[in-house]
């Protein structure tokens, strides 16, 4: 006969009686809140939130005087939501730190830049280069490459100018 689930999974986790013979004795547990490190870790938590909470006043500040009476209105419609975003802000902050520090995230050297600017203007100004580009028919590659990044820079002029065409006087 076959149990049915329930009475299997009562009994698993019905606890186990100790033979008479064994004495009870109740050993104490340490669970990972009550370790030493605790109060090293709420006092480190505490200083970051203490710093973030400073560092968002002052860019709280700063927004409110680079945006005039709007950024003072948006700062005060915050109200009582302006503490937790600060602490959503922190824990943010840490966590890509963490990622950064998991990733082995870095800019590349600068050998890296010298390198490869190095190597576009030997291409660039080796005629051999190009006479193999009009062979293997690359040569309309490279052209719309160049289209796109002169299009590109022609968009962050319009984004930097605010206009599309020159800029406005008034």
């Amino acid at each position: 006969m076959v149990r049915p689930i329930s009475a299997r999974l009562a009994q698993a986790v019905r606890p186990r009686r100790l033979p008479p013979s064994t004495p009870r004795v109740r050993q104490q547990q340490r669970f990972a809140s009550s370790t030493p490190n605790t109060e090293e870790l709420q006092k480190k938590a505490q200083d970051t939130l203490a710093s973030v909470q400073k560092g968002l006043g002052q860019a709280f500040e700063v927004g409110k005087k680079f945006l005039g009476p709007v950024g003072e209105k948006a700062g005060n419609l915050l109200g009582a939501y302006r503490e937790p975003l600060q602490y959503n802000f922190a824990v943010f902050r840490e966590v890509l730190k963490q990622v950064y520090v998991a990733e082995r995230l870095q800019p590349p050297p600068l050998s890296a830049f010298s390198s490869v600017y190095s190597s576009l203007w030997s291409r660039a100004t080796n005629l051999q280069y190009w006479r193999d580009l009009v062979r293997s028919g690359d040569l309309t590659k490279v052209g719309i490459y160049a289209v796109e990044a002169y299009g590109i820079f022609k968009i962050g002029e319009i984004v930097g100018r605010r206009s599309l065409v020159g800029y406005n006087i008034q």
